[in-house]
């Protein structure tokens, strides 16, 4: 759970309002209403909800996912991951840029998001939240998965790196460098990690992955 409490002439844009599990206040105090049609899009949902103050929400976290809050300032430059917006506050605006063709296919995400402030936003991430600085000269390699904001003036491009055995086995990355920082969420959805930390046996798991079919007959 995640609560917010929000104050007089304050209120916030919740874009996931299947995930408001408790509401404290007047009735008139939310209004809900349909997202433009981009909107609908990135998040693949047709409604949001605008909750006005004084009032206290509980926000539910699906399992394994932490929300953290990231001030917006009038001169902030990052370039969000929509999907990961769980609300924004009044006074906060954003504007859409789009990405290249080839870069839409690899991350699926057409559009990324650059707030202006003054205010916060909410991101739902899968562990906590983290920094990391950019250097204008050494590369910077974030898994694709995991990166969840970075300068509107970086400069990216898709890559993997290590020797062969290296590069075959991973996701794509992005090569980055500039300056200022990047947000990172330290997990990612990874079907085999689950099941490597089960309590197998060692003989099952090389089962599993030396003979032909061990993933689907021997379970």
């Amino acid at each position: 759970m995640a609560t917010l409490r929000i104050e007089k002439d304050e209120s916030i844009h919740v874009l996931h309002p299947n995930q408001i599990v408790a509401f404290q206040g007047k009735s008139e105090q939310r209004e809900d209403s349909l997202m433009k049609l981009p909107s609908m899009y990135r998040k693949k949902r047709l409604i949001q909800s605008r909750v006005y103050g004084p009032a206290q929400l509980m926000l539910g976290l699906p399992e394994g996912y932490s929300m953290s809050v990231v001030p917006i300032g009038d001169e902030d430059d990052l370039l969000y991951e929509f999907r990961h917006v769980l609300f924004y506050t009044g006074g906060v605006s954003f504007t859409s840029h789009l990405q290249n063709v080839k870069n839409t296919l690899i991350t699926q995400d057409l559009v990324k998001m650059q707030f202006k402030g003054p205010g916060t936003v909410g991101l739902l991430t899968a562990g906590p939240l983290y920094q990391m600085a950019l250097d204008p000269k050494q590369p910077l390699y974030v898994d694709i998965h995991c990166l969840i904001a970075y300068p509107r003036n970086a400069v990216l491009r898709l890559c993997v790196y290590g020797n062969t055995l290296a590069s075959q086995h991973m996701n794509y990355h992005w090569e980055m460098t500039g300056q200022g920082h990047v947000l990172l969420q330290p997990c990612k959805p990874d079907r085999k990690l689950d099941e490597h930390m089960k309590n197998d046996s060692l003989l099952r798991r090389i089962a599993r992955e030396v003979l032909p079919f061990g993933g689907i007959f021997i379970k």
